[in-house]
């Protein structure tokens, strides 16, 4: 049982899942293109983050020029990242899109092991290959809205390829300094592909400058989702289980499509089939951070009974 002030902290992390779960709601509440949706989210973080570290009296010098390098190269996989799930949510369903983004800490279990030369653990085969089955499902009753699945998909990985990115450089720098420049790095590849898909009409809105109503909404998921949601996530590491974090945030899917069908009605519903795919996902990702702490905590008895 959670003390009191753990409590709020535990009804806080929730609160922020229930934010990242309305990102993908966002996307379609907004008029420009995604990868111009993108370009201002993290230009708005960068340029808060950055006011933020200066009033701090953080210094900028101390991380040295190859790791700010390899930060802005990082901030490049998150941008192309947003850019393909605020695609899929327009080009599909924000049920849709999220289904394909519950997929993320697979990838990232399967990517891991090949980064890091670790042995592949049966379990995530087997979580994997229960997750993927979902999504067979979700594919076979859902054909009209394959490519933003698809485009999802894409996304998932490549947020697994910068968690695992950003895994190491965590562990010597602080979380705020680091997603200063990896939204340095996001911002200039969004403005880079902004200017080319204007000019190549790569997107059907090519307007680079925002309407009035949606700067309410960038600066939303700019201040509220990047700035304040991240860092706070950050700060509640520091007083629970990297478990119960991880645990907690594979429910956004489940926030974001039970938002998206309170918000959007109808547009929203989908079939029996895709709903039945997408529990099949998220029961694979929930049951991941669950079977692998009870075999951690065997393996820490049996090598304690060992040592007795």
């Amino acid at each position: 049982m959670l003390e009191s002030g753990n409590m709020r902290s535990y009804l806080h992390l929730h609160f922020l899942v229930l934010i990242w779960g309305f990102t993908a709601i966002v996307g379609l509440l907004v008029t420009v293109s995604p990868v111009v949706l993108v370009l201002y989210r993290t230009a708005v973080s960068a340029l808060v983050l950055g006011l933020i570290l200066w009033f701090r009296k953080k210094g900028f010098k101390d991380i040295g020029w190859r790791k700010a390098g390899q930060l802005l190269l990082i901030g490049t996989l998150l941008s192309a990242h947003w850019m393909l799930f605020f695609a899929s949510a327009r080009i599909a369903t924000a049920s849709v899109c999220l289904a394909g983004l519950a997929t993320t800490s697979l990838w990232t279990s399967l990517l891991e092991p090949l980064v890091y030369r670790k042995p592949v653990k049966a379990l995530e085969v087997g979580l994997g290959v229960l997750a993927f089955s979902g999504l067979y499902l979700v594919f076979r009753f859902e054909l009209d809205h394959a490519l933003g699945l698809g485009l999802a998909l894409l996304s998932a990985l490549l947020a697994a390829m910068f968690t695992v990115a950003n895994s190491k450089l965590v562990k010597s720098q602080s979380a705020m300094v680091i997603t200063f420049y990896e939204m340095i790095g996001a911002s200039l590849f969004s403005l880079v592909f902004a200017l080319f898909a204007t000019l190549l009409h790569w997107t059907e809105n090519t307007a680079l400058w925002p309407q009035s109503g949606d700067w309410i909404w960038i600066l939303f998921l700019a201040l509220v989702c990047t700035v304040y949601a991240s860092t706070m996530a950050t700060q509640l590491m520091k007083q629970f289980s990297a478990y119960l974090i991880n645990l907690t945030i594979n429910l956004e899917p489940v926030y974001g499509i039970t938002l998206a069908f309170l918000i959007f009605g109808e547009k929203e519903k989908m079939t029996p089939g895709f709903y039945a795919g997408t529990g099949v996902i998220i029961l694979a990702v929930a049951l991941y951070p669950i079977i692998n702490g009870m075999v951690m905590r065997k393996t820490h008895r049996r090598n304690r009974s060992l040592s007795s």
